[in-house]
Formats: C-alpha cells, structure tokens, sequence
C-alpha cells in the first residue's frame, strides 16, 4: 500500500498545501494510506481532511513516520543536520549549487532517502506539471508596488502579510498606491508568456501599471539589456539555469536609471545562473526589500515563498495541478517519478565522495 504522509510545514508564514481535504480522499478511494499532520498555520483546516478519513498526527511527527512513507510537503526541512531516511516530495532548492542544497543532498545520502524534487516533475517534454508560479507573479508584483510606493514616501517597505484572498490584497494595494502618488510607475516584466510572468503581468493590469511585455525573442540576443533600467520596475519571472543571460548586472547600482524597484520573482540569489547580479540572499516577510544603493534608492524584492501572501487560492490551484501525478505513486519507479528520481541521483552521487 502506498503511504502519502503530509508533513506541517515547519517554515514561518508557510500556510499552503500541496494536498486538499478533495484530492486525499482521491487517494484514500485508490487504495493510498494517507496521514496528515496537524497544523494550526495551514489555511487548509485539518477538519476536512479528517472528515475525508485520512489518519491524522501530531505536526513535524514525519521522522518517526514508517519508513515506506512518502513524505509530502512544500519548503525546506528544519535544518537540523539529521540523516532523512524516506522519500521526500518537496521543493529542494539543491540543483543548481545553493550551498544549502548541497547540504540537503548529503543528509539524503547519509540516510538512503530520495527527494523527488517538485521544481523537476516534468512531463514527457520537459514541462513542469504543477508549478505555483501564477501566485508567485500575482503575490511578487504587489509586494514590488508596495515598495515603489514606500519609496515614494522616502521609506523602505514594511513587513508584508498573508491575505484571506486577492480581493483583499487589491483593495489594500489600490489604497496604498493612491495614497502614494496621483500616476503609476511603468515595469519590464521578462518572462511574460509564463505562468510567473502571467500572474505579474494581471496585478499590474489591475492596479492600471502599464508594462512592457517580454518573453524569449525579446532576450534571445542575449544582452546587454538597456530598458531594464529605463522602467521604473523591473520582474524577473525567469527560472535562472545554465544560459540564462543578465539582466540586471552588479553595475546597475550606480549606473544612470529610471529603475528602482526590482522584483526578483523566480528568486535564486545563491546560484550562479542569477540573472540579478545586484544582491545575494532572499529577502523576509519582515524585511521585504533588500537596499542595494540609496541615491537613487535601488530595493530588491526576493521572497521566495510569495504564494504564501494568497496560501488557499495557491494550495487550490497547485493541489490540483499536482494531484494527477500523486494518484500515479502506485507507480512510482515510472514515468513522471523515475524522471524526478535519476533527477536526484544526477545531482546526489557525485556527493558521495564526500560522505565520511
């Protein structure tokens, strides 16, 4: 019997699911055992997914699970070194040499357990098949508007929250850039065909941003990149990868420019296809903009778990992008799965020399 154990996120302002009450009893009806842990941060209650007849446990229980448990979950693992022995569904962060992926990658080898990468379950052609980049757009591009209009009051942008709904998100962002300025800034949003450059490109439609729009022909001569500099905000909405070209270069600080807010949505600092050259680590809820240069002011967004800000309209949306590939665990040494696993080992076996 397959085992799917949905583990509490351990990540503060974490409250998505990969899983809704709908979808596990999808599994329980294939024959799946199905286990979900309590978490009073999830915006999914765990009501539904008892009335559903999942077993429920107590949150971050997932260590001492079965071993045969197929672990889900969505952000990174407490950092506690430990050895993990299952097999892990989740966003690793580990492929592109983020020193704390590598880190990861070692306690999976140390243990004999298997990430099944979710950034890396891709169809026959190569096509991710389930992704929260929409909300991750819609989500960065306010983030971004609120920090243009902090910066049009001579301040930084103040910590951010979650919100009941997009309604809400835009009746508060409606106000707060009315209250900053009569006009709107314009933005650049590369990547604009994608779901991430979709999801930026609508919140900037309803807040009447206006925006140049582009996608692969635009940036196919590789750079340099002049306009990025000419918009007053720029979105990155591009997953970084060998080839990516530059677009923001760590001149741009004090180089002559319009531009001063830039929205790094795809959000890879620490790896060395970053297209945005000008900072180096994500930014907080706390502390959503990262100061790169003062006169003109330069703030670099970064969070990297926007879709957060909207966490049921998100888990709604990717749950059931994902849920056609769960209900084929029962098959998990082909396809879609195999693909994710030779995925982990590409990146894991040549670590093993490091392993004491």
């Amino acid at each position: 019997m397959i085992h799917v154990w949905m583990r509490a996120e351990s990540r503060p302002n974490e409250a998505r699911a990969g899983l809704t009450p709908e979808g596990a009893q999808a599994l329980l009806e294939r024959g799946f055992h199905v286990t979900i842990e309590e978490s009073p941060a999830r915006a999914i209650p765990i009501e539904g997914y008892r009335e559903a007849g999942c077993e429920i446990a107590p949150a971050h229980s997932w260590p001492s699970a079965p071993r045969d448990a197929i672990i889900l979950g969505l952000k990174e693992l407490p950092d506690d070194g430990s050895p993990l022995i299952h097999r892990h569904i989740m966003f690793g962060h580990a492929y592109k040499g983020q020193p704390a992926g590598q880190v990861l990658l070692k306690r999976f080898l140390e243990g004999g357990g298997t990430l099944y990468d979710l950034e890396y379950l891709t169809d026959e052609a190569g096509r991710r098949v389930a992704a929260f980049g929409y909300w991750a757009g819609f989500a960065g591009a306010a983030v971004s508007l609120m920090a243009w209009a902090a910066q049009q009051r001579g301040a930084t942008c103040p910590p951010v929250r979650s919100y009941p709904g997009k309604d809400a998100l835009l009746a508060e962002l409606a106000d707060t850039l009315d209250a900053a300025s009569t006009s709107r800034p314009d933005a650049l949003i590369i990547g604009a065909l994608g779901r991430v450059g979709t999801g930026t490109a609508d919140l900037c439609a309803a807040m009447n941003v206006p925006t140049t729009r582009w996608d692969m022909a635009e940036t196919a001569h590789g750079g340099p990149f002049p306009e990025v500099l000419a918009h007053a905000l720029f979105f990155n909405c591009i997953l970084a990868r060998p080839g990516t070209p530059v677009f923001v270069p760590e001149s741009a600080r004090e180089a002559p420019r319009k531009l001063t807010v830039i929205g790094d949505i795809a959000c890879d600092p620490e790896s060395d296809f970053s297209p945005v050259k000008v900072y180096d680590r994500a930014t907080t809820w706390q502390e959503p903009v990262l100061r790169v240069h003062d006169r003109p002011p330069l703030d670099v967004m970064a969070i990297d778990n926007l879709p957060s800000m909207l966490p049921l309209e998100s888990s709604l949306d990717f749950a059931a992008q994902l849920l056609p590939s769960l209900l084929a665990l029962d098959a998990i040494d082909e396809g879609i799965w195999a693909r994710a696993k030779a995925e982990f080992e590409r990146h894991a076996t040549p670590l093993k020399g490091d392993q004491p």
